[in-house]
């Protein structure tokens, strides 16, 4: 099978960290040619993600000025980059070293890289941080980091699975989730909390989500079997020492309360801090219960291929909110911002 491949492609550019007016959309970028072990990919749809937001007003930053350390690697990030983690596409090409009969394939990429630029990676970058991503016509990865798919969804409805289900895989995988243990997920409307929703009851958990009340019937829908409203006090509502496990998305001012509502030995994943990333840490009730604290970032080898499982057996579904052109990814952003939609907002790139 032979793709025609042009030389430049639409796509939008992040060219500092600011507001929406850094998105540059472009008609005249060049096609990336892939290096050794890599396959260059058109790219069909790209899912929006809270990472994309905090990467461009240098949220991950620490430091005083705010941009020495902004990307997920805590190094400068390098302008203009394209940004972009979830990517639905297809091989069109491929470099030295990857076999052809992989032209034409259909793919999902991982975004979590070990391999980038044709050779092993010493730190995990993350697709669109540290390299360009998939908003764009055509981007380019690492062969092994490209997985063929076998499904009838469509390109947008896999484009919502990458980076928030491999997030959320991976908190379930890292925390050891057992069928019969009672997990509770913070953010559970979001991308990645309503993943985590679908994938614990997937591996038989009681599943509890934090959400707010006008989304409660979705949650239940979607396999939680108590939804607790966004705001009220963990502690009356469940007592102390009720749950294994807490998948976190949110913490904030409510952290404590997690640890309250965890049992002895519990365990607590955390992959995000939309409610605010400083939080008051009682070392008491971490050693006197026990507890196992994890941050999740980097994906363990076996997270994605058994995402691309679960959904190829249909374990799992697609919760797509709304979809948009590539060129209106500020509108896209904006919507995000809003936290009005359940599951996740969609790039058709291949619409343009």
């Amino acid at each position: 099978m032979m793709f025609t491949v042009p030389e430049n492609m639409k796509g939008v550019q992040l060219v500092g960290h600011g507001g929406p007016e850094q998105l540059v959309y472009r008609d005249d970028l060049k096609v990336p040619v892939p290096l050794k072990g890599e396959v260059l990919i058109k790219v069909a749809a790209a899912g929006v993600n809270n990472t994309d937001i905090n990467t461009r007003t240098a949220w991950y930053s620490k430091s005083d000025n705010g941009s020495d350390d902004a990307s997920w690697s805590g190094n400068a990030l390098v302008f203009p980059r394209i940004q972009g983690a979830d990517v639905c596409g297809y091989i069109v090409a491929v470099g030295e070293g990857v076999d052809s009969n992989r032209i034409g394939e259909r793919v999902i990429i991982e975004p979590c890289l070990q391999e980038g630029n044709g050779e092993a990676l010493a730190q995990a970058w993350y697709f669109g941080s540290e390299c360009d991503g998939g908003f764009a016509e055509y981007t380019k990865v690492a062969a092994k980091h490209a997985y063929r798919i076998e499904t009838a969804l469509s390109d947008v409805e896999l484009a919502s699975f990458p980076c928030s289900y491999s997030t959320a895989e991976n908190m379930l995988t890292r925390a050891d989730v057992q069928r019969g243990e009672t997990v509770l997920v913070t953010g559970a409307s979001g991308g990645v909390g309503s993943a985590a929703v679908q994938l614990a009851k997937a591996r038989g958990a009681t599943v509890i989500a934090v959400t707010s009340e006008s989304k409660r019937e979705l949650l239940m829908q979607l396999g939680a079997d108590q939804v607790i409203n966004r705001g009220d006090n963990l502690i009356e509502a469940l007592g102390h020492n009720h749950v294994d496990v807490v998948v976190d998305l949110v913490a904030g001012n409510q952290w404590p309360e997690l640890l309250d509502v965890m049992k002895p030995f519990g365990r607590y994943a955390v992959a995000g801090a939309i409610g605010g990333a400083m939080v008051n840490l009682d070392v008491r009730s971490l050693y006197l219960k026990d507890l196992s604290l994890l941050g999740c970032t980097v994906l363990l080898p076996q997270v994605f291929a058994n995402l691309v499982t679960r959904i190829e057996q249909g374990k799992i579904k697609p919760l797509v909110a709304q979809s948009f052109a590539l060129k209106d990814i500020a509108l896209a952003q904006h919507a995000f911002g809003d936290k009005q939609h359940v599951g996740k907002l969609v790039l058709r790139v291949d619409a343009e």
